[in-house]
């Protein structure tokens, strides 16, 4: 196994914005889904919101020179729709751009080049109270939003994606409800999955219109790595219509230019597709100059056996009949198995279904039960060996031919956790919620150290 990455690799970190801005009221800033989520009782664990979260809006500079220390070669961050477009409508903020002209000059002068996500989930409230990702209107809106982001960033950002992980705002969202806005509605759920693409497809374009020429455009997606607990031909049904739901719904058109036939036959009894026009796959499918993935755990499914599923809501409309398992090894504070072996499946697969097309790994990490020492001091092995054990996968893929840039750790920062609140932590940095003072974990020392050398050192990873 080598032990080097190729020169120019880009080693960064990334974040939220809703996960670590606060500031939910900052000049002229309005609620998104994820303000109103979080302030219903029962939605998220311990009553948390992400009202002041990190703080990062007063905090940026002392967050950049963490990353500066860290010798990150890029940051991946999101801008807050509803700080820079507080009604999805009309006329951007001019102080809300103006915090993130700010944020990115910082990082340039520290040599940290900037990675642009137009969505991570913070949708603006009054959209949603007009319909929400299931309205195909949500869709022109993204891109009017993309191209005001772009007239304003597009000289200084060379990086950019339109969505993130759009699984989880349409399935999370409006399917299983345990994400914002709560709604559980599998109809709706696919419709809103459809307009995301259409989403991404004209934000694409409202992009490519606007930013200057050598600029990338991007999407990022968190493939599911399913498997089949067996080689029957059930268990293989099931996986099949599991990756549909989870993988194929997006690549599918953002990559080939149609649905799957599958995918449709299979949520035949729940829509008809008709909110697909005419022209929208081919609008979908826009050239794209690299793909993010993000990768935490893989999938286990199985036909189901014994009594039938409950009809309670599900984040797979169409799949009843598919059980999921948990898959064999340890497991994160998350209950997720760390299994790396899931992340190097998915980039030979795309290795294979894209020639050609780069790959960068835009999240990865692991939450654990981190603690300060009596000293303050926070020491994290756990999660030094599940990132040396992804790097180390990372490396064999890089051998095998995949074309892979960059790598980006999840996260920066200790954070709010969507529904899990401030429970789960994932930074490189421990962030105390009381007095906001940041803490670099053993993890950050061992990151800096993987980042300094260019390379991964065998055995034992060092700070374990």
């Amino acid at each position: 196994m080598p032990s080097q990455f190729p020169h120019g690799f880009v080693w960064g970190a990334a974040t939220a914005a809703y996960q670590i801005e606060g500031a939910v009221h900052a000049d002229g800033r309005t609620p998104s889904i994820w303000d109103t989520f979080s302030h219903t009782p029962g939605k998220v664990l311990g009553g948390d919101t992400g009202d002041v979260a990190d703080d990062h809006y007063h905090h940026w500079r002392q967050d950049i020179r963490l990353m500066s220390g860290l010798g990150l070669g890029a940051y991946r961050f999101s801008v807050s729709w509803p700080r820079v477009q507080p009604t999805g409508r009309g006329r951007a903020s001019r102080a809300g751009l103006d915090f993130y002209r700010r944020l990115v000059d910082e990082l340039l002068a520290h040599g940290i080049q900037p990675v642009l996500t137009l969505y991570h989930w913070d949708l603006p409230q009054e959209l949603e109270d007009a319909g929400g990702w299931p309205e195909r209107e949500t869709a022109h809106r993204f891109a009017d939003y993309a191209r005001l982001v772009a007239e304003a960033l597009g000289d200084r950002v060379p990086e950019w994606a339109t969505l993130n992980e759009p699984w989880c705002s349409a399935f999370l969202g409006y399917a299983a409800g345990v994400h914002a806005p709560g709604r559980t509605d599998e109809a709706g759920a696919l419709r809103a999955a459809h307009h995301l693409n259409l989403a991404h497809g004209l934000g694409a374009q409202a992009l490519r219109a606007t930013l200057p020429r050598g600029a990338r455009v991007a999407v990022v997606l968190n493939p599911n790595a399913v498997r089949a607990r067996s080689t029957s031909a059930e268990d293989a049904d099931a996986r099949r219509r599991i990756d549909a739901l989870s993988n194929r719904i997006f690549t599918g058109p953002m990559l080939h230019g149609a649905y799957p036939d599958d995918l449709l036959a299979d949520t035949a009894g729940i829509t008809d597709w008709s909110f697909v026009r005419d022209g929208d796959t081919h609008t979908i499918r826009q050239p794209l100059d690299w793909l993010g993935i993000n990768y935490y755990t893989p999938s286990v499914v199985s036909a189901a056996t014994g009594e039938p599923p409950s009809a309670g809501p599900t984040a797979y409309p169409g799949a009843q009949g598919v059980a999921f398992h948990q898959p064999p090894g340890k497991q994160t504070a998350m209950g997720w198995t760390v299994d790396p072996s899931g992340l190097y499946d998915l980039l030979m697969r795309f290795c294979n279904e894209v020639p050609g097309l780069p790959l960068a790994i835009t999240e990865n990490g692991a939450a654990y039960e981190d603690r300060p020492d009596i000293q303050g001091a926070v020491h994290d092995p756990e999660r030094v060996n599940y990132l040396h054990a992804h790097l180390q996968t990372l490396l064999r893929a890089l051998a095998d031919g995949a074309d892979v840039w960059g790598y980006f750790a999840w996260s920066l920062l200790d954070n709010f956790e969507w529904a899990y609140g401030y429970s789960k932590r994932f930074g490189l940095v421990y962030v105390d919620y009381a007095t906001l003072e940041r803490t670099p974990k053993t993890s950050a020392r061992w990151y800096r150290e993987v980042i300094r050398s260019g390379q991964l050192a065998t055995g034992v990873p060092r700070f374990s």
